[in-house]
């Protein structure tokens, strides 16, 4: 399987190759479309003209950065706060896992112990951080024991649950229908 966005096929490739940009992605996915939040870090790379380094943004002059994400058009509805929020990322990538996503994914053994640490990254609450354990689960080959548990509903296999799903157009189809029923269901219910 291969991550397989509707989104420029360079900004797929970033995506392929480059932990960062994958986990910056889902630091972006929210409250934008799915489409925006992944093709973001493709044109922050072009912004900054070079590859994305958790050290430098780490160390970046916050204004400056949030003046890069404000940029028309803006990588995301929020620019300010989510440039400090992948700014806060790098930070703690920098300090606990010397600047590299892989380092934090590639250590645990257990799908419990991903999990953990990916819950600990600043703005991954449960689900988020459940999401990110299927992806790299289904779409990395990143599979320590008890992935699938670690990761709930969206690591159960033949679903359409998430980013995690999505691997052509018609996964897309499914998984955006499966949210629309969720939100159909919330708004029935409350």
């Amino acid at each position: 399987m291969a991550l397989s966005l509707p989104i420029d096929p360079a900004a797929n490739a970033l995506l392929q190759r480059s932990p960062l940009a994958l986990l910056v992605a889902m630091i972006l996915d929210q409250q934008v479309p799915l489409e925006k939040a992944f093709s973001s870090p493709y044109v922050l790379e072009q912004r900054l003209g070079h590859e994305l380094d958790a050290y430098e943004l780490s160390q970046y002059d916050p204004e400056a950065l949030a003046e890069i994400f404000g940029r028309t058009p803006a990588l995301h509805r929020f620019p300010k706060a989510m440039a400090a929020r992948v700014q806060e990322v790098c930070r703690l990538l920098v300090d606990r896992y010397d600047g590299d996503p892989a380092v934090l994914w590639g250590g645990p053994t257990t799908g419990a112990e991903l999990l953990k640490r990916i819950s600990e990254l600043p703005g991954f609450g449960k689900q988020k951080a459940q999401i990110m354990v299927a992806l790299l689960g289904k779409q990395y080959g990143v599979q320590p024991t008890g992935w699938r548990e670690a990761a709930g509903t969206f690591g159960q296999p033949d679903t359409y649950a998430s980013v995690a799903d999505i691997v052509d157009g018609a996964a897309l189809a499914k998984v955006r229908e499966y949210k629309q029923q969720l939100k159909a269901a919330a708004k029935a219910k409350g």
